[in-house]
């Protein structure tokens, strides 16, 4: 796969950065087992995690902190039970998509839930404003997180035509579940819970007649070969968290967590700079068109057909968060976080949540 100019040099700037980051004094060397990315073959893991996680960390601690890297499918997760698996210590570091698991921790999910971020650089300043009141949910659970990452905009790939919401309706839908069933209910369609290894083989299948992911996830994925329209409704940005053992995180060598939060740090801005890239990025991939074409995979046979929001939906999905996905979701997660979404959301989204 290539890799854009800009994202090269953010790449670079990172690398430049690590080298004069926190440093590691001698000491017992450290074992670090993660398990990231719902996909070996996805950019935030092959441009990102192996480099900077996997190769960059023992590089740069002269070698005293060793890690093992894999991704979900590569250790046999499909996604909700990484929390608990985090929390069990099977693992010291995983990387969640957070609507995943918040079956778990309900309020993982105010800070993407469905239309509530209409632009990536929204989303961030979101997630920013609720981290410390999520990881103080998170830490009675056992785990903290570390950093916070997106995935590219998260669209329908489906394999009959779409053109609007209305087209949708009755279909069986894939979703990452909480929030996102909520939207999809609102318009008549089904959603149905398939861990994202799995998706592939559904909707080659015809279990599930559409899939939600991003742009670019589904491209790395290769779904362009079980689904052939995609319709580009920005319904969340699957924001997604690294989140560490809080146990283990808290017994380390205070130079050992220092320099991982500072590395984790760097990963977290590449990560989100990628996911914005990757957003258009994704569509132009599938879509066979070359020129814009300069992270994932150029779909040259049999493209697929996108479809871009009309209008109408786009203020449907805007909609469906203040008379659907919100009541939902403080349901599932109680009125204390709709006191917390008011106090700490809604003054930068402008939508507020009213008790009914």
């Amino acid at each position: 796969m290539r890799i854009s100019r800009s994202l090269a040099a953010a790449l670079a700037v990172c690398a430049i950065g690590t080298a004069h980051a926190q440093t590691v004094p001698p000491g017992p060397a450290v074992n670090v087992t993660m398990v990231t990315q719902l996909s070996p073959t996805i950019p935030q893991y092959t441009k990102v995690d192996i480099p900077m996680l996997r190769e960059g960390i023992p590089e740069k601690s002269g070698g005293r902190i060793k890690v093992t890297l894999a991704s979900w499918p590569e250790r046999a997760l499909t996604g909700p039970e990484l929390l608990r698996v985090i929390r069990s210590g099977q693992i010291d570091i995983g990387a969640p998509a957070l609507p995943t698991v918040a079956g778990d921790v309900p309020m993982l999910e105010m800070s993407d839930l469905a239309g509530l971020n209409p632009s990536h650089a929204q989303s961030r300043k979101v997630i920013d404003a609720v981290l410390p009141e999520v990881n103080k949910e998170l830490e009675r659970f056992g785990v903290r997180i570390i950093a916070t990452f997106p995935y590219p905009a998260q669209v329908f790939y489906c394999r009959e035509p779409v053109k609007s919401l209305a087209d949708l309706k009755g279909r069986r839908i894939r979703t990452a579940g909480g929030s996102t069933n909520d939207f999809v209910q609102s318009f008549g369609a089904q959603p149905t819970a398939i861990g994202f290894p799995e998706v592939y083989g559904a909707l080659e299948r015809g279990i599930v007649d559409c899939a939600i992911t991003g742009t670019a996830t589904g491209n790395g994925a290769r779904w362009y070969e079980v689904t052939k329209h995609m319709y580009a409704l920005p319904v969340s940005w699957g924001n997604s968290a690294y989140v560490a053992n809080l146990a283990w995180w808290n017994k380390l060598d205070p130079a050992v967590r220092d320099f991982l939060q500072a590395t984790f740090k760097q990963v977290e801005d590449q990560q989100w700079a990628l996911g914005l890239e990757a957003t258009e990025d994704g569509i132009a991939c599938n879509a066979g068109q070359k020129e814009g074409c300069k992270i994932g995979h150029v779909v040259e046979n049999k493209p697929m057909t996108i479809t871009r929001p009309t209008d109408a939906d786009m203020e449907t999905l805007r909609a469906s968060l203040r008379t659907a996905v919100l009541p939902a979701w403080v349901k599932r997660c109680g009125e204390r976080c709709g006191e917390a979404y008011n106090r700490l959301v809604a003054p930068i989204t402008g939508v507020r949540y009213e008790a009914r």
